[in-house]
């Protein structure tokens, strides 16, 4: 994967308690650290999204859209 090298400004006490994660081995070096810490959080990002966007479907109408389709076919599905 095609990586950037970018700067960035992060407070005292954070890159503290990074220092501290680097150190006892939880992650090999700060970049690591962060790279991860930002795909976790735009990956949380994302679910909410979705979840925000699920929320704004009407069970019901989904539901009746589902039926609709069922309804047309199964007089055409083979009898078991």
């Amino acid at each position: 994967m095609a990586t950037s090298k970018i700067a960035i400004t992060i407070e005292k006490n954070i890159l503290n308690r990074l220092d501290s994660l680097v150190n006892s081995h939880a992650f090999p070096n700060r970049s690591r650290a962060i790279q991860e810490a930002v795909a976790e959080k735009l990956n949380r990002i994302e679910k909410k999204r979705l979840a925000r966007e699920c929320a704004k479907l009407d069970p019901k109408f989904e539901q009746a859209i589902a039926d609709e389709g069922f309804a047309t076919e199964i007089d055409e599905w083979p009898e078991y």
